[in-house]
């Protein structure tokens, strides 16, 4: 199965630090931040779980569930937590799916051979209520993560649905923003009636 934005995420069953889930059923009306760890007890993956935890709240208010992958048991995860807390001065409340047996890992092409048979690479799944994959990004094994990047995309993309826009090159909240050539000027006026800026016909700026 190939992973594609557009594409509705994949469900499973599996098990997880805070029990069972579904994941469909788990991801319910939330957008979901998915991603991948290669496993437990290692530097940089202790970082990213530290400063998703520590992001707990710019997610919520963005209504975004965070769900960690390691390719490790339940057992050694809750071990790693008291670590990730220790370390990172922060309290992980969000799951982490136990995947010793890669299913899941597999199942979103998480394993790159060339990199390792058995471990994870850091793959990103922005994923909307509606099961859709809306973003995806993969890092490899020794370089973490940018989480500001992370929420930017989730900014982008929440405004995007919400107002028929496009984001320019290194937007972020408050920019101006781009209205879509499929969008024509007589549909636009009702739209965007503060107004826009037209630098060519298909290159148009705007506020929200």
């Amino acid at each position: 199965m190939s992973i594609r934005i557009g594409g509705i995420a994949p469900n499973f069953d599996v098990e997880t630090t805070k029990g069972p889930i579904n994941f469909h059923q788990w991801i319910g009306d939330s957008w979901v931040f998915f991603f991948s760890h290669p496993a437990d007890f290692t530097p940089v993956c202790t970082t990213e779980m530290g400063r998703t935890a520590q992001l707990s709240n710019d997610f919520a208010k963005r209504n975004v569930k965070s769900i960690g992958l390691s390719t490790d048991t339940v057992a050694e995860h809750e071990k790693w937590i008291i670590d990730v807390d220790n370390t990172q001065n922060t309290v992980l409340t969000f799951p982490i799916i136990a995947d010793p047996d890669l299913k899941v890992a597999k199942l979103y092409e998480m394993i790159h051979p060339e990199e390792s048979a058995t471990q994870a690479v850091r793959s990103v799944f922005i994923i909307d209520p509606n099961k859709k994959i809306r973003l995806t990004l993969t890092y490899p094994m020794n370089v973490g993560r940018n989480f500001d990047e992370i929420l930017r995309v989730i900014d982008a993309l929440q405004l995007a649905d919400a107002k028929s826009i496009a984001t320019p090159a290194d937007w972020k909240p408050g920019d101006d923003v781009i209205i879509p050539p499929s969008i024509d000027n007589e549909a636009a006026k009702d739209l965007f009636p503060q107004g826009w800026n037209e630098i060519r016909p298909y290159l148009r700026t705007t506020k929200v």
